[in-house]
């Protein structure tokens, strides 16, 4: 008898994993997805009790853990927390375990150490890092998991000489945690998220702020049935998108002062929207060529003076999507390459016009 049977996506539990650099968000993301999942929430804090400072967002439950970060505390509270009836489990952080004091690599350096041998070390170690991996799998709560990330760096040689380049940002966790999670976002200075592991698909090529939408769609689609997935998704991923950026983190006070576009008029940061299907264009056309994503947001936001991707107006974007369409000379694409890589901007870019922002469209067209 055959033992294979036909393949259905059960009705699970989430797994979210957020990570980004102190100052970014991530509790403040975690808490705003929980409560677009809804139901009860418990909070697990390993940040000396930061977590509690979000009180004015809604109902949780904190829970604080103390050094040292063994798995097996975090495992009873995840226990704790189930058979209280939580529904949705938040761990700040979940960095402590490996890295913090008494976390994985703590305890494996003190092993080795002792034993002179590292390889031994990690065999002590690694149950009790499944142990806990298999509680954040197996749990019957929702669980979302920030984690601290840091600057990776290679040495490069180039020409017969030595450099180190950045790699970009990685969480501060085992290496393949990522993995584990049905979703895994990453989430920059200016709050702006994006997934780097997306099982659902939803957030595919999406640059967005959390919130609790940004919940409520992943329990839609958590809840969907079966022979509804793949048909179509179950809200306008560009509403959602929308949504995020206007109900998402607060901003600071310069991030609400105007910005000067360079011909004496200014616009708000938040002001047009850039409108994410039309920035799907401009990452599809990243990928043809082979651009890195990083370098070029980074470039995009110095060249209109924003602090975010999002805050690109249409001009704006309708112009990045001509400058990407003049990749196909091969000589453009190594040129521009160049630029993003540390070749100055002005060296590069004059062909191209700055659009203002009031630009009429047949004023906009007529430019280039």
């Amino acid at each position: 008898m055959s033992q294979f049977h036909k393949a259905e996506r059960k009705r699970g539990k989430l797994r979210l994993a957020i990570a980004g650099p102190a100052g970014s968000g991530k509790t403040y993301s975690a808490l705003l997805i929980a409560f677009g999942i809804g139901g009860k929430v418990a909070f697990i804090d390993t940040e000396r009790g930061s977590g509690e400072l979000y009180d004015h967002l809604g109902d949780y439950d904190a829970c604080t853990l103390e050094a040292p970060f063994e798995p097996k505390k975090y495992v009873a509270a995840i226990k704790a927390a189930e058979e209280a009836g939580y529904d949705t489990i938040i761990i700040d952080s979940l960095t402590h375990a490996w890295a913090g004091t008494g976390g994985l690599l703590d305890r494996h350096g003190m092993i080795a150490d002792k034993s002179g041998n590292s390889w031994a070390a990690w065999r002590m170690v690694t149950p009790q890092h499944n142990e806990l991996v298999d509680a954040l799998l197996q749990s019957s709560c929702h669980i979302i998991a920030t984690m601290r990330s840091k600057m990776e760096y290679t040495q490069v040689e180039e020409g017969g000489k030595k450099s180190v380049k950045k790699l970009g940002m990685s969480p501060i966790q085992r290496d393949g945690m990522e993995y584990e999670f049905t979703v895994f976002m990453d989430i920059d200075q200016n709050h702006t998220a994006s997934s780097t592991k997306d099982r659902t698909t939803l957030f595919d090529g999406q640059y967005f702020k959390p919130s609790k939408q940004t919940g409520k769609l992943l329990m839609d689609w958590l809840e969907r049935a079966p022979e509804a997935q793949g048909a179509e998704k179950p809200e306008n991923v560009q509403a959602v998108a929308q949504q995020n950026k206007s109900a998402a983190l607060p901003e600071s006070k310069e991030a609400k002062k105007p910005v000067s576009k360079g011909n004496g008029s200014t616009s708000s940061p938040q002001g047009g929207g850039n409108g994410f299907v039309t920035g799907q264009v401009l990452f599809a056309k990243l990928n043809k060529y082979g651009i890195p994503t990083k370098q070029y947001m980074d470039y995009a936001c110095k060249r209109y003076s924003v602090e975010s991707f999002t805050d690109l107006i249409e001009e704006q974007i309708k112009e990045q999507d001509k400058l990407l369409d003049s990749m196909a000379r091969p000589e453009r694409l190594k040129e521009f390459k160049e630029l993003l890589t540390g070749r100055k901007l002005a060296e590069s870019m004059p062909s191209v016009p700055v659009i203002p922002a009031n630009a009429q469209p047949a004023e906009a067209f007529s430019m280039f």
